[in-house]
């Protein structure tokens, strides 16, 4: 066969490029690499870390994520805080909160919530302020979906707090007195290495802002809180029960505000709820195992998170120990949950996981191994499947996203 030269193979390819896109454009598709294709925007996302330690961790850590193929960007400080091991974004300013978990905050029995400034070109944070968390080892943070309050739980000390927040997202202090905005629980559990006092471990608002849903692991309750989001203050209003040494962790509303669902850290289960939006009642109605039948020997495992999915179809909590995601199908009808199996972290210890904005990605956390693995989503299914992905991060121990077009003070009121 005869050769081709270079400057007519040069041309020959470019008859063939501009075939392709007469053609794609003919049949009303977008043409490859046109300047109006719509992209699907990287999202920023920030894990939150326990610092010092073999994993040498500075602080809260940012990274970029595709939405279209999962990949993370290396992660980088952006901004250097002890034991930052909880974060929160604010639902309409470009504000990040986070725990200080400690139980010694500036020489008092206490830790530290954080607000930070978020740089939305970077992800990095600019310290705003800080107020006491009340009580030692703070574990968890949320805010109110009208960005009102903050509201943690301390584990050292057994109790939960509520802040109020100022226009910019700065920390408000406590309110002090009774109702307050402090709360210390109160009462000990079935096992006395882990329940032999109260042990506040996460707190949750209701999606109408009226009460607070608050995991207390020492005393296997779901204690729910009325809530006022505009004096910022907390009062006692009822609990649901999980079983004795149950050890309730964390808890997720399913997106109808119908059920809820506790992970128990001691027993590894997972306690499915009845909620009553009005009269804030939990009653349950589920409890089982977050690992397969065959798994008889937990010694040294314990479950950490439980997120359900935006469709409301599934459900997800992690097993520290045995490294793994368990998979839930959620009946619509009454919320009982299916057991599906699990999916291996390929890490270990997740801590923490979270869902992509768009569900379509599960973000796994290795404390242990320094990983964050992610994983693809079967929508029909609610099964994971490994991505290949696989990110190093130190001690990652939360997870949480802001996209990159997320409302600004400029552009939506609070």
């Amino acid at each position: 066969m005869a050769s081709i030269g270079f400057v007519s193979l040069r041309r020959l390819l470019a008859v063939v490029a501009f075939a392709c896109v007469s053609l794609a454009v003919a049949a009303g598709l977008p043409a490859p690499g046109r300047a109006d294709e719509p992209k699907l925007p990287s999202q920023l996302v920030w894990f939150g870390t326990y610092t010092g330690g073999p994993a040498k961790s500075e602080g809260i850590y940012v990274s970029r994520f595709d939405a279209a193929t999962g990949k993370l960007s290396v992660p980088e400080l952006a901004a250097e805080t002890k034991n930052p091991s909880f974060l929160a974004l604010h639902p309409k300013l470009p504000v990040l909160y986070a725990v200080s978990e400690v139980a010694d905050a500036a020489g008092k029995p206490t830790g530290a919530i954080i607000s930070f400034a978020i740089d939305e070109q970077s992800g990095r944070l600019t310290k705003k302020n800080h107020q006491p968390s009340g009580g030692g080892g703070p574990c968890h943070l949320s805010i109110d979906p009208t960005g009102r309050v903050v509201l943690a739980a301390n584990y050292g000390g057994g109790s939960v707090i509520c802040l109020g927040l100022e226009a910019d997202g700065s920390l408000q202090p406590v309110v002090p007195g009774v109702p307050g905005g402090f709360i210390q629980h109160e009462g000990q559990g079935f096992n006395p290495q882990r329940q032999e006092k109260p042990h506040g471990h996460s707190i949750y608002p209701s999606p109408d802002g009226r009460f607070a849903l608050a995991c207390d692991l020492g005393i296997d309750k779901v204690l729910v809180h009325a809530l006022d989001v505009e004096k910022a203050t907390l009062v006692p209003h009822g609990f649901g029960a999980t079983k004795p040494g149950a050890g309730p962790r964390h808890f997720a509303l399913h997106p109808n505000g119908r059920f809820g669902y506790s992970v128990n850290e001691l027993d590894l289960t997972v306690t499915g709820f009845n909620f009553d939006a009005q009269s804030g009642t939990l009653a349950p109605f589920q409890t089982l195992s977050t690992l397969p039948a065959d798994v008889t020997d937990t010694k040294g495992m314990s479950t950490a998170e439980i997120v359900v999915h935006q469709s409301g179809k599934f459900a997800y909590a992690s097993n520290r120990g045995h490294h793994s995601i368990a998979m839930y199908a959620v009946d619509d009808s009454d919320g009982r949950l299916a057991f599906l199996g699990v999916e291996p972290i390929r890490g270990k210890t997740p801590r923490n996981f979270v869902l992509d904005p768009s569900g379509t990605f599960l973000l796994a956390g290795g404390q242990d191994s320094g990983t964050v693995t992610v994983f693809a989503i079967d929508q029909a299914t609610g099964k994971l499947s490994h991505t290949g992905q696989s990110l190093d991060v130190p001690a990652p121990v939360c997870i949480r996203f802001r996209h990159a077009s997320a409302p600004s003070p400029a552009t939506e009121p609070r």
